[in-house]
């Protein structure tokens, strides 16, 4: 096994590729499509200098029957840990050697954080993928645009809109097993419904979904051997999402949406590598509610935006005191409101300002057996105003540029600024040149500052990102490639301290500067009009002190087969190099660090139509090798499992 991992990271290195993506080969890295990320407007592809990665609609239906978590952990450069375990597992993101509270999500535009939260981030657990039309992944350091948080990353996630008829309807559900890699019983352990209904009618559109998941058979924490006979943790989310839009004028469209998003799950705690604290008694629910309004106006030179939205968020947690033989109770509480406007002016075909003004407000409560915290002590708002210029050349040369800065209630002033040029080559091949250097800054979580661990004495963290790389097309556009490496200097990075003699526990500021550096490099091949390659490779190398979960290598690489318009065939691989964790002792009460092994996961997607446009069939089979492996110290991952589902078009 081992020599089949080394000769497949080998090839992998040697075609500069690979963790596939599993995207439509002639789309995916055409230097014609549009992208929005990078300006907030919709530009050309060839006119953008970042390697921005879409997953297109199209995509999401060759990914039948995976989680949003999944998808997107098998994006160039992107991580989801968590991905691969029980679905109460909560997840980590990476994004160029950062962690979650440097990637900043979007949903429709709008920025999304759980503001009571230990890194201020965004539970992608609450989202079905079913919802989702698009995602724009942007690396890199996008404070300029973005604000606080864009540090390594920002994910766009833009969910689903009405069609032009005037009600359509859409029905799915799909069935699986749920089993670790020790567990043969593939019965319906897991189970994904929904429906949908849309529409345009004269000047307004809308659309109404509803998501039911419901899984079990599977325990959160790894049992330390094969005879051991661990409880299964249940895990249950419900979605409810509307949006209406309305086009006052041929400029002027105003859209509404709200969305009640609720997750109920049991869950264990994993303090070594063996599993521990194994019983039904510890619950948790979290409930979000979103809502927000979206005008946009269109004039001769320009386009104003203005992007709102509200979120409160609300977590409890029934804990069983392993000391005590009580029942611990703790509540988190949070409200966050966004409102972003800008307005893009040309000035001519080639140049460009955007300027915006972003207000955001932030507070959080908590009740904990060890704490009280009121959301009048524990808030803060942020006002930034930004410019960006673009200007592209009718020769080729493409350049972003501009500063943001940001006023925060606590920290007072940071001012962040990004450069980003491109040439497109006049070759007989598409070919873009492109070097971006930018800034961003992260400020403390609320929980970070004022909760039990918390240090009020913390500062932002800073950092600085330089990248360089190219985008082409060959073969008759065939063929495409991009490859771009990246060195990200951090400095006053938060960090979570213990002091294994006296017990104090709090966050910290890391002294100096900590270092991250890699390559992303990805490839599409259409080797026949039917048979496609995807394939995508990662490298991350960060300084020892902040190295936990992030492998140095990952990779993947598919082949997708279409016998016909109606029918596709999909082989996937992935592998996953070591990684660094951590886990507290309770015999020697401190914290030992682990290496954790590589792996590989082989996957397989059959999906046919059986009645075009109207009823589609997948089947889908994960980890077909039964691979064992760990994705963080103690806790479980799924083995062998099995999924058939259908989708109906009304």
């Amino acid at each position: 096994m081992k020599k089949t991992i080394r000769i497949s990271a080998f090839f992998a290195l040697i075609t500069s590729c690979a963790l596939a993506q599993e995207k439509d080969s002639l789309a995916v890295n055409a230097l014609k499509e549009v992208v929005v990320s990078d300006t907030k407007f919709s530009q050309n592809r060839e006119k953008s200098g970042k390697v921005i990665e879409v997953i297109s609609a199209a995509d999401l239906e060759k990914k039948s029957g995976q989680s949003l978590a999944t998808v997107l952990s098998q994006v160039t450069g992107l991580e989801i840990n968590g991905n691969q375990s029980a679905n109460g597992k909560n997840l980590g993101y990476y994004i160029r050697g950062g962690k979650n509270r440097q990637v900043l999500i979007l949903i429709d535009g709008i920025p999304v954080t759980d503001a009571s939260g230990i890194s201020f981030e965004y539970d992608l657990r609450l989202l079905p993928v079913e919802q989702v039309e698009r995602i724009e992944i942007m690396k890199g350091a996008a404070s300029t645009l973005y604000g606080t948080g864009a540090a390594t990353g920002v994910i766009n996630i833009t969910l689903k809109k009405s069609s032009k008829k005037e009600i359509e309807g859409n029905a799915y559900m799909n069935i699986g097993s749920n089993n670790t890699a020790d567990n043969h019983h593939y019965n319906g352990q897991e189970f994904n419904q929904g429906i949908s209904v849309n529409g345009t009618v004269s000047k307004v559109n809308y659309f109404a979904g509803l998501n039911s998941t419901e899984t079990n058979g599977m325990s959160q924490i790894a049992a330390p051997t094969s005879d051991t006979d661990y409880e299964t943790d249940r895990f249950s989310r419900q979605n409810v999402l509307a949006k209406l839009g309305y086009k006052a004028t041929e400029k002027l469209t105003l859209d509404f949406f709200g969305n009640y998003d609720r997750i109920k799950n049991d869950y264990d705690l994993s303090f070594d590598n063996t599993g521990f604290n194994d019983t039904d008694i510890n619950k948790t629910k979290s409930e979000q509610i979103r809502f927000g309004f979206a005008p946009k106006y269109q004039y001769n030179k320009g386009e104003f935006v203005l992007n709102s939205g509200f979120t409160k968020i609300t977590r409890d947690y029934d804990e069983l005191n392993t000391f005590s033989n009580t029942v611990d109770y703790s509540l988190y509480e949070s409200r966050s409101i966004v409102v972003d406007g800008y307005n893009k002016y040309n000035f001519s075909n080639q140049l460009a300002i955007i300027l915006g003004a972003t207000y955001q407000f932030n507070d959080m409560k908590s009740q904990t057996p060890f704490s009280t915290i009121e959301k009048e002590l524990t808030k803060f708002n942020i006002v930034d105003g930004y410019t960006t210029f673009v200007y592209n050349s009718n020769f080729g040369l493409n350049v972003n540029t501009g500063g943001r800065l940001n006023h925060h209630s606590a920290y007072g002033n940071n001012f962040v600024f990004n450069f980003n040029p491109s040439y497109n080559f006049k070759t007989s091949f598409p070919f873009k040149m492109l070097a971006s250097y930018s800034t961003a800054y992260v400020t403390p979580s609320l929980y970070q500052l004022y909760s039990e661990y918390g240090n009020d004495t913390l500062t932002p963290e800073k950092n600085a990102t330089i990248e360089a790389g190219f985008e082409t097309e060959l073969m008759n556009k065939k063929l495409k490639l991009n490859t771009v490496a990246f060195y990200r200097d951090q400095n006053d990075a938060i960090n979570f301290y213990f002091n294994p003699v006296t017990f104090d526990s709090f966050y910290v500021n890391v002294d100096g500067s900590t270092k991250a550096k890699g390559v992303e490099s990805s490839l599409s091949y259409a080797v026949l009009p039917k048979l496609h390659i995807n394939a995508n490779y990662t490298f991350t190398q960060v300084d020892e002190v902040l190295n936990r979960l992030i492998p140095k290598h990952k990779a993947n690489a598919s082949l997708e087969y279409q016998p016909s318009s109606r029918t596709l065939f999909n082989v996937s691989y992935q592998y996953f190099d070591a990684r660094n964790d951590a886990f507290y002792d309770a015999n020697t009460f401190s914290v030992l660090p682990i290496k954790l092994g590589s792996y590989q996961l082989v996957n397989l997607l059959v999906k046919h139509e059986f009645i075009k446009n109207r009823l589609t069939v997948f089947g889908a089979a994960t980890n077909i090798l039964n691979e064992e492996f760990v994705e963080n110290v103690g806790y479980a991952t799924r083995g062998r499992n099995f999924k058939l589902g259908l989708n109906i078009v009304l």
